[in-house]
């Protein structure tokens, strides 16, 4: 499960580097539209994965915030 998540993770960087170096080049407003909503997604798509992999650890993390009783 860990190979996987650590794929996707690498997939995603791929992506996000693979679309900042397309914005660099010369694109239609339309195109450019499309690739800067898809860098937007996997930029943030990482986030998510990260919280479906190991959620036990986020909800963690927001409770130590609390104060103990």
């Amino acid at each position: 499960m860990l190979d996987e998540y650590l794929a996707r993770i690498r997939a995603h960087r791929t992506n996000i580097h693979r679309y900042r170096r397309l914005l660099k080049s010369n694109l239609s407003d339309v195109e450019r539209q499309f690739i800067e909503k898809r860098l937007t997604e996997e930029q943030t798509a990482p986030e998510f994965l990260s919280a479906e992999t190991f959620p036990l650890a986020f909800s963690l993390r927001k409770g130590a915030d609390t104060p103990a009783n």
